[in-house]
């Protein structure tokens, strides 16, 4: 019994954890470029009381064996880079990956971070910068007098200026690919970082080598499925539920025990 309450503890720990990232979820299924996450859990060792092959006499011998499991415990949290839902803005800077890849923007410390999220803006040098700041590498600066912007799908960039008639390309965007992009550190604010598990970025032209096109004037939505989530709140909540229960049920247990008398 008293087994039986340190085992439904960790399975009252790792429905917590269920929930928790269930809810980190849903309270991102609206943001820009965000990758949901899958808790993924694994049984903790087991205590033998008797062995499989065990023998039970002259002729015979214990074909399951007696294993008493000790419960279970997280074991990753992992990202999944499915491709989101595109959202047409009619912005000219806004853009999406369809397919692999991550734009490269440069952090305050000179890091160059990765992200999904494509709604890029102009700072006051004319920048290409994101809702932070940061730049986009490589650098893209877009002229004063510039009227229209075009982006392809390989990452072309060209302006029309005042007074002119035909695009001038002013520069080319290469986007980032990992061998294992689940391994990226998630720093906030939809940037990551490489690991060493994630690999160094490959870095490439949109639309070779596997790496994703680019799409001008959309943006890329999470790609949290809101009824997927809802359901495994629901699950989170009733395994909580029924792990508690069985601390309840071990309790009463033992206090039936503590009452026995001679």
């Amino acid at each position: 019994m008293i087994r039986a309450l340190y085992t439904a503890a960790t399975g009252m720990i790792a429905q917590q954890t269920q929930i928790d990232t269930t809810s980190n979820n849903i309270a991102n299924v609206n943001t820009i470029g965000y990758k949901k996450q899958r808790a993924e859990f694994a049984d903790l060792m087991y205590q033998t009381m008797e062995y499989a092959g065990t023998a039970t006499s002259l002729n015979s011998s214990s074909p399951t064996g007696i294993e008493v499991g000790l419960g279970v415990r997280p074991t990753a949290i992992t990202k999944e880079f499915t491709q989101g839902n595109f959202k047409e803005t009619g912005n000219n800077l806004d853009m999406a990956i369809t397919g692999n890849g991550f734009f490269q923007v440069e952090l305050p410390d000179g890091t160059t971070a990765y992200t999904r999220n494509g709604a890029f803006k102009l700072d006051a040098d004319g920048n290409v910068v994101n809702s932070d700041g940061y730049k986009l590498i490589p650098q893209i600066v877009v002229p004063a007098d510039t009227t229209a912007i075009s982006i392809g799908t390989d990452g072309t960039v060209s302006v029309l200026q005042a007074g002119q008639t035909q695009m001038a390309q002013i520069g080319q965007i290469q986007l980032a690919n990992f061998v294992n992009p689940a391994g990226l550190h998630s720093l906030g604010n939809n940037n990551y970082i490489n690991t060493s598990a994630s690999g160094d970025a490959i870095v490439g032209t949109p639309g070779l080598n596997g790496i994703g096109e680019i799409r001008q004037g959309f943006v890329e939505m999470s790609n949290v499925q809101l009824v997927e989530e809802m359901t495994d709140l629901i699950t989170g909540q009733r395994a909580y539920e029924a792990n508690s229960k069985a601390i309840t049920t071990s309790d009463q247990m033992l206090q039936t025990v503590n009452q026995l008398k001679r």
